[in-house]
């Protein structure tokens, strides 16, 4: 064990802090120690030759220990984490068996679905796949006014379900007609089903209390499909943190077993999701949430895990930009295999109803449009055409750089046009993880692809024509998040993050105008410092479907309070509570009478409401009419923190901190808002000159090391800023400025 960084720690003080992002190429892991400072790891995601799981690894790299040695969880204070477990369990159909059970007469309602057309020409209907493997129908039925027109028929409710687990089956969604209001049906087999044995049960009018059979049931099913693979990797994590390694083993059988028996219908286990050692020390396990807020792992469900790491980065974006002053942002997050974009203006903007991997989920997430454009993309040539993914390289093999054996990459372009110079990056690579990128395959391999090609152009051009589709691609999803509704990016400020995103933030603010970005020192880790920076937030809705008047606002006004209380017992389960006092915000969601779409506004008078959806609807879709207005749903959210966001400064003179080589621990005192350049103009020296392949030339580049950089400091293009994290790219036409609150500026300045 390192004694230099375990022995020395005072017990009264706060212990570390974990902050994990778990992605589909890299985990990113940063350690807060107890006097402030922040540590960066990042490792291959999958890596079985050398470790079983990547966070556990990190955590045990901050600190120092070997594989043989427990974790001192007594020096830890909490475990934030963002996962992919659900969304590739969904993603590849790899979830658990759920039989559901329906209302009689609909046993084919979430199938039928809504019969939309997305691609109204086709000649061939492809259907989503169904996630439910068996159905039951039950004997019940509630009108939408409350009469109960049929009791449930308890006796064949049994039987049905019984028959179902002793199939093997153990995880059960349970949908009734108008349950989001009158959820007494749905109780009763929730309890004959916790009699019987299953595990997962999920309920509908707990999992979306909101009307719409088809949306409220497939985002049941999905609950019950994916909280049973998320328990089982809360209980490896546990497991790996606390020593018992038998636990995290038996969990990964995938065998549908779960050692959390008892669970109740509302999701409650008797197991909480941290762990008090002898000495009273409590160490918390925190799980990143598909709506950017923290909740505590004995509650982390299947439904709001799906987005967990992505939403991280979003968090992180918005809370580095605002306190370096920027308030509009448009956030580019590419990692390995996608990327991410979303669109900020003054609050998180989210989504209720969508649909992942053609699966409809009606669940707050945040906002994030992706596309399968990531470091670790695949280049194809057709014959006729280039093509970039979506199929990716992922962390084994990986890029073909990596010396695994791997197909070429977006990460092999940027090698061949120098814009990723191999001495920069750890010996960490091939097949004993202790090699440096393979820069000659990566030359072999595109000399054969244009061979393949067969036309004049050479390796570089190659790259640089697969590079420039990728920019299009991401370029193009900003566009859908941006101009297409009604933003005009040219205002905004990119802020670039992930570990390719410096890579390639000058040409995709050149393709779409923008003319400033926004790159923190974290840049290369930001969705796991935005997990780390986020809060516990608990959201509560309610549907309502009512004309907005003045009879209508009382009863919403009485519907907040209701939810008031049920999202404040849900925030106190997790130990927070105390800590702050929260912060509520109310909104209604509106739409005209007739219509199926919503916008969502502020709680207010009537006449302010009024006003701002017509002032949204304008936006968004170019008009307004003189119709009435229908409250379809209200929601509460409360928030409260659990950390308080301070700023990375570093000295003027520009020095590393101790002897890690990151920057100094965060302090308290914040700089002037909005101090993007400094006054100083300090002449930065570069560590070397390289060449790099970029507006169809090769130029010479110099390199700098960002952790050397002044306060101050302007660089001009072409140049390359490597930093621990990642690279970053100045093109032509782009100047660098390092700004007091240490963040990377570059503006368009020609």
């Amino acid at each position: 064990m390192n004694n230099s960084i375990i022995d020395n720690i005072d017990n009264s003080s706060l212990g570390w802090q974990f902050w994990i992002d778990r992605g589909g190429t890299f985990t990113d892991v940063l350690g807060k120690s107890p006097d402030g400072k922040i540590m960066v790891h990042k490792l291959l995601s999958e890596n079985p030759e050398q470790y079983p799981d990547a966070p556990i690894q990190g955590i045990r790299n901050i600190l120092g220990i070997s594989k043989d040695q427990p974790i001192p969880t007594n020096v830890i204070e909490v475990v934030k984490m963002g996962t992919t477990v659900a969304t590739n369990a969904l993603l590849e159909r790899k979830g658990d068996r759920v039989v559901l059970a329906i209302t009689q007469g609909f046993k084919d309602a979430l199938r039928i679905g809504y019969q939309n057309r997305p691609e109204i020409f086709a000649l061939q209907i492809t259907l989503p796949e169904i996630l439910y493997e068996e159905v039951v129908e039950i004997a019940e039925r509630y009108t939408a006014t409350g009469e109960e027109l049929q009791p449930v028929n308890q006796q064949q409710a049994r039987q049905d379900l019984q028959a179902a687990f002793d199939r093997g089956i153990r995880s059960c969604a349970i949908v009734f007609m108008h349950s989001y209001n009158y959820p007494q049906h749905e109780l009763a087999v929730a309890a004959i089903a916790q009699e019987i044995g299953f595990t997962q049960i999920s309920v509908s009018h707990q999992v979306s209390p909101l009307i719409k059979l088809v949306s409220r049931g497939d985002t049941t099913v999905v609950d019950a499909y994916l909280s049973p693979i998320l328990r089982r990797y809360v209980n490896q994590v546990r497991g790996y943190l606390f020593g018992d390694r038998e636990t995290g083993r038996q969990e990964r059988r995938g065998d549908g077993e779960t050692r959390e028996t008892g669970r109740r219908g509302d999701g409650e286990t008797g197991r909480r999701g941290d762990k008090r050692d002898e000495e009273g020390y409590v160490t918390q396990l925190m799980f990143m949430q598909s709506n950017g807020g923290l909740v505590d792992a004995n509650i982390f469900r299947g439904k709001d895990s799906i987005l967990s790491g992505p939403a991280g980065g979003i968090v992180g974006a918005v809370k580095t930009c605002e306190m370096a002053g920027i308030k509009k942002i448009i956030s580019f997050d590419m990692g390995g295999t996608s990327t991410d974009v979303s669109h900020y203006a003054g609050e998180y903007e989210r989504r209720f109803e969508t649909e992942v991997a053609g699966v409809r989920l009606r669940s707050p997430m945040m906002s994030i449009h992706t596309v399968a454009a990531g470091g670790s993309s695949i280049l194809h040539f057709d014959g006729s055409r280039y093509l970039v993914g979506p199929d990716s390289a992922g962390a084994n093999p990986g890029a073909a750089c990596y010396g695994r054996g791997g197909d070429l990459t977006i990460t092999d372009c940027n090698v061949m046009v120098g814009k990723l110079q191999p001495e920069f990056f750890p010996k960490v690579f091939g097949k004993h993880a202790d090699r440096p990128l393979d820069k000659q395959i990566v030359i072999e391999k595109f000399h054969q692809l244009a061979s393949q090609i067969n036309h004049s152009k050479s390796p570089e051009q190659i790259a640089a024509g697969f590079l420039a589709i990728a920019v299009d691609n991401m370029a193009n999803a900003i566009k859908k998040i941006s101009l297409q509704r009604g933003y005009d990016v040219a205002e905004y400020t990119l802020c670039c993050f992930g570990g390719a995103g410096g890579q390639h933030a000058c040409l995709i603010a050149d393709a779409l105008g923008m003319k400033q970005i926004f790159i923190h020192p974290y840049a290369g880790v930001l969705s796991a410092y935005g997990i780390g920076l986020a809060e516990v937030i608990v959201i509560k809705e309610k549907s309502v479907e009512k004309l907005l008047n003045n009879d209508s606002f009382l009863t919403i006004k009485s519907l907040f309070a209701e939810l008031v209380i049920l999202a404040q017992k849900e925030l106190d389960k997790q130990s927070h509570s105390d800590q702050l006092e929260p912060k509520i915000i109310y909104k209604v969601h509106l739409k005209y009478q007739g219509t199926d779409f919503s916008l969502i506004v502020d709680f207010n008078d009537i006449a302010t409401m009024k006003r701002q959806f017509e002032d949204l609807h304008r936006q968004r879709y170019g008009f307004i009419v003189e119709k009435d207005l229908i409250i379809e749903t209200v929601s509460v959210e409360l928030i409260c923190p659990t950390y308080q966001p301070m700023e990375i400064e570093r000295s003027r003179r520009g020095r590393r901190s101790r002897a890690s080589g990151e920057p100094l621990p965060l302090r308290v005192e914040l700089r002037k808002r909005g101090a993007q350049t400094s006054t100083i103009n300090t002449e930065a020296k570069p560590i070397t000159k390289v060449k790099i392949y970029t507006a169809d030339s090769w130029q010479d580049a110099e390199v700098y090391q960002r952790e050397e950089l002044p306060i101050g400091s302007i660089i001009n293009s072409p140049a390359i800023i490597v930093e621990s994290t990642g690279t970053n790219i100045i093109e032509l036409g782009w100047q660098a400025t390092i700004s007091e609150q240490n963040n990377l500026i570059l503006q368009r300045v020609d």
